[in-house]
């Protein structure tokens, strides 16, 4: 498997490949986009459908050949997680055509033909009119150079998902370059995977009624696939969309296809059709609808209200815009802004035990006048299960925050008077100044919440589990690899130590003098100067030595302990462990701090022989070694590939160890019992009661603000790393005076 790191290098490679194809040529990125998606999509349905092949394969019979052995193929792949494809519209058929072949035309054809055999149980055509087609007007040189990136190695060998994230992350891609209608096809995968998290669907009716490419779908296979270790083909699951835009429902159709899903999605504006007539019926919805819409007409949706809270606006209707009040005797009127349209929607379809979770802009949680009314409607009903606020750049295309709404009209009834509130503002990891996603851990800690307010203790429980185990893995993986680092680092300073003898040494000195002639630049101080650095080194190393060997002593003792505690172990027993693992925490963290300052400052010392001292030029340094030593104690160069160095093996065991120990200590610093309580500045259950008389639904009203230190790691890294990047700063301050010197020095003399 591709770790992160490479996926998000692979993804960045293929994109810059391709838009430098379209840069080239004559098209927009409107035209170029359904194009790409399309090989994508054939290039990602090939790979898992030669994975499949195999198994689909075994149950043929031996003396079927030919096209009876193709047509029992076909019939081998209903019902597995990928699409039959005839021979002609595989991806390696097309890489493999001839210079010369007209490209586009093979393209259209493998679209034509996947059309016609991809069809369920009934014989319809599941993605008839989806694919993209218009191939025929493109470069031929253009689509050849297309078929060559996406048949690299790298995505021949892939596994997993990565198809998957490579098409989701094109989608953004071409969102954020505005080809497709300003990205609002296009949820963020953190946030559809905290919806799922959320509200967990898992069988029967599933309604996204703004989706987009089915993102919603997509990540609900995943969740069974992950949690209820089944295929969606193994549960009584349907997926129904419906999305305005021609375009995006065949993106959904694609994406479905490529992942093995099949859905039943139409085109249709929500707010005047409803395709589907599911009101009432739906076990789960799930949406990231376009927010604050304005232009909604009055007259064509007033036959939805219910009386008595029935059909698809229970609520009744939103404001009115003032500037419209009266058009056209009334028929000119229109909504104000219509996310309450949208909660309403969503809410209406819902059965009697169904779950909702959608996106929603920040504002519609305390929106007043008909708002606030509809909102109080809704709070009364006892069905709004958690609200959680979400931060800045989560949206590729816009930077505002948002906020997620839950409802679950199967609640309990303990729990029909309260909200649970989250603040998850606070909680992100930074990939890029404009874009911010939850790590597996953050999506898990903060359904963990969630969990615990429903009374779902054992979950809860093996999440710290997994933590200590995922903890205990790399303690085991730590002895050797530290080992490593260890010799490698005693071969640089072996070298080193040797070369500071020959600085003392006369018959050497005088040799590489005379090589090097009258300009030498070895003056008797930088000789002393060097010596007296490495004994520092030497003596520091005593003390970095003993910093390691002190975690390791640490982990080799706790590790059978974690080792020997079983899936089923108790709370208890849970948080005693980890008691035992935060206590050894920061030794763990002290041997890393000691291999990264040594790695630095020998690297260091080294630089300052090879380029001061002129090691290379001494005749008995051991270069070759150093060489080889030098780089595996860099860190590796991901754009080029390369594999994880020693010191890298090294410095993830121990960060990824200590890290898994900090997770459980998030868990159990914020609920030390293992049961639900409102902890300030995350979390807090409100009462109906309280949100009277405005009924905000906005957590970070009721939450307040965390009282003093978490305890976390947050501050004590922060901390670290700025005292580190002082340092850096400090120490490029200086070089960067010394080459002015040298430059100043250098031009004085040009002009003497």
């Amino acid at each position: 498997m591709m770790d992160y790191q490479e996926l998000k290098l692979l993804e960045d490679d293929l994109w810059e490949a391709a838009d430098q194809l379209r840069a080239n040529s004559k098209l927009t990125a409107s035209e170029y986009s359904m194009p790409v998606l399309g090989l994508i999509f054939l290039r990602h349905a090939t790979t898992r459908f030669h994975a499949l092949l195999p198994d689909v394969e075994k149950a043929v019979p031996a003396r079927a050949t030919g096209a009876l052995r193709e047509d029992r193929i076909k019939l081998g792949f209903q019902g597995k997680a990928a699409i039959y494809l005839p021979e002609t519209a595989r991806y390696d058929y097309l890489a493999a055509l001839p210079a010369g072949t007209k490209v586009g035309e093979a393209i259209r054809d493998a679209m034509i033909a996947i059309e016609d055999s991809v069809t369920d149980q009934k014989g319809q055509k599941l993605l008839e009119g989806a694919l993209p087609k218009d191939y025929l007007g493109l470069e031929q040189d253009l689509l050849a150079e297309l078929i060559k990136i996406f048949n690299r190695p790298a995505l021949q060998t892939a596994t997993g998902d990565v198809f998957g994230r490579i098409y989701e992350y094109f989608l953004n891609q071409f969102a954020q370059s505005g080809a497709q209608e300003g990205g609002e096809f296009f949820t963020p995968p953190s946030l559809v995977r905290m919806i799922v998290n959320v509200i967990e669907p898992d069988h029967g009716v599933v309604l996204d009624p703004a989706c987009g490419s089915a993102g919603m779908f997509v990540q609900t296979g995943h969740f069974i696939e992950e949690s209820r270790h089944k295929s969606t083909n193994e549960v009584d699951i349907t997926f129904y969309g419906q999305e305005k835009a021609d375009l995006n429902s065949k993106l959904a159709r694609m994406n479905l296809a490529v992942h093995g899903l099949e859905g039943n999605i139409r085109i249709g504006n929500t707010f005047y059709e409803d395709h589907h007539q599911l009101v009432g019926s739906c076990d789960f919805v799930m949406a990231n609808p376009p927010f604050n819409v304005d232009s909604v007409q009055v007259a064509k949706i007033k036959s939805q209200v219910g009386e008595n809270q029935t059909g698809r606006l229970p609520f009744g209707l939103p404001g009115i815009a003032g500037k419209s009040k009266g058009k056209n005797n009334g028929d000119g009127e229109t909504i104000s802004n219509a996310n309450s349209l949208w909660v309403q929607y969503f809410y209406s379809y819902l059965n009697a035990t169904g779950r909702a979770g959608f996106v929603m802009a920040s504002s519609a949680s305390d929106a007043g006048n008909k708002d606030k009314e509809i909102r109080q409607k809704l709070v009364e009903t006892g069905h709004v299960d958690v609200m959680m606020s979400i931060g800045p750049k989560f949206f590729y295309t816009r930077s505002l925050p948002c906020t997620l709404w839950f409802f679950d009209k199967g609640k309990p009834a303990k729990l029909l008077d309260t909200v649970l509130m989250i603040d998850a503002r606070n909680v992100y990891t930074v990939v890029s100044a404009r874009s911010h996603v939850f790590t597996d851990e953050q999506l898990a800690n903060l359904s963990a919440i969630t969990w615990l307010y429903r009374g779902q203790h054992d979950k809860f429980v093996a999440l710290v589990g997994s933590y200590q185990s995922q903890a205990a893995e790399w303690f085991a993986a730590l002895p050797a690899r530290v080992a490593l680092d260890g010799d490698t680092v005693a071969a640089l300073s072996s070298a080193l130590s040797n070369f500071g003898k020959l600085t003392s040494d006369a018959a050497a000195i005088g040799s590489v003098r005379a090589k090097l002639g009258e300009d030498h630049g070895l003056p008797d101080e930088l000789l002393t100067t060097y010596r007296d650095e490495l004994l520092k080194v030497q003596v520091k190393a005593d003390e970095w030595g003993t910093a390691i060997k002190e975690a390791l002593d640490a982990v080799e003792e706790i590790l059978p302990e974690v080792q020997r505690h079983a899936a089923n172990t108790g709370f208890d027993a849970r948080k005693a462990l980890q008691a035992k693992l935060e206590e050894i925490n920061p030794k763990v963290k002290a041997g890393l701090a000691a291999v990264e300052a040594r790695h630095k400052v020998w690297q260091k010392l080294l630089d300052m022989a090879e380029k001061q001292l002129r090691a290379r030029q001494w005749a008995t340094f051991d270069g070759d070694t150093v060489r080889d030593v030098k780089k595996a104690m860099q860190p590796r160069d991901v754009k080029k590939r390369e594999k994880q160095t020693v010191r890298d093996q090294a410095v993830e065991a121990l960060k990824r160890a200590s890290y898994f120990i900090a997770q459980g200590h998030w868990l159990l610093s914020r609920f030390p019992l293992g049961l639900y309580a409102d902890v300030p500045g995350l979390c807090k259950a409100v009462s109906r009661a309280v949100m009277a008389p405005d009924y905000s639904l906005t957590p970070g009203r009721y939450v307040g603000v965390a009282v003093g230190p978490q305890g976390d790691d947050d501050g004590e890294t922060f901390a670290g790393r700025m005292k580190e990047i002082h340092s850096e700063l400090a120490e490029l301050n200086d070089k960067a005076y010394g080459l002015a010197q040298g430059i100043q020095t250098a031009m004085a003399e040009l002009f003497e």
